[in-house]
């Protein structure tokens, strides 16, 4: 059996609380690690009314905005579904890759399973905090994105835009893989 090539997909999603089913996850962006340039927006009707204010206010969101012009959760799933199946054509495994993976990937996962049935990127997030710990030999605390950047220096910042979120995420992976060689280089 041949291995299929994994493709490292880097996915950032605003929301309008912290737990999903309860709260909305309101936009989505990705793109390819490999390939930034391959990319997919997308902004969601909100499931309901709740919302922690101060995550509206990180996001700039509107619910009422939202609800006029984002697209139907159902929709915006096979969207990014169709897109991700693009991606990877057919030998490519996606690979979910974030900043603080496990909070991005819930929401994913459950819009995924509530709308799809499943998920394409399966029970697995990588989270990049973690490979940054293990790769730099830093603490938990050093793996803040702010800390990060200080060391690896991307061209990207974050700022709560969920696709400028992911492209910035995916160059802070890369910077880590390139750490990550040089030092088995030594």
């Amino acid at each position: 059996m041949e291995a299929r090539k994994e493709i490292f997909i880097s996915v950032d999603i605003e929301t309008s609380g912290p737990i999903p089913g309860e709260y909305s996850m309101l936009s989505i962006g990705a793109c390819l690690v490999d390939a930034p340039e391959t990319t997919f927006e997308c902004t969601l009707k909100p499931l309901n009314r709740n919302a922690d204010p101060e995550a509206l206010a990180v996001t700039g969101f509107s619910l009422e905005e939202l609800e006029q012009r984002g697209t139907e959760p159902l929709q915006a799933m096979d969207q990014f579904d169709n897109w991700i199946k693009v991606a990877c054509g057919m030998e490519g495994v996606p690979v979910f890759v974030a900043l603080n993976a496990p909070f991005d990937w819930s929401f994913i996962n459950y819009y995924f399973h509530r709308f799809r049935g499943n998920n394409p990127f399966g029970f697995t997030a990588l989270d990049i905090k973690a490979y940054y710990m293990g790769v730099a030999g830093v603490s938990w605390k050093d793996t803040r994105s702010s800390a990060m950047a200080s060391h690896l220096r991307p061209v990207h910042k974050g700022n709560h835009n969920a696709l400028k979120d992911a492209l910035y995420q995916a160059e802070l992976f890369l910077l880590a893989q390139r750490l990550n060689n040089q030092t088995k280089v030594r």
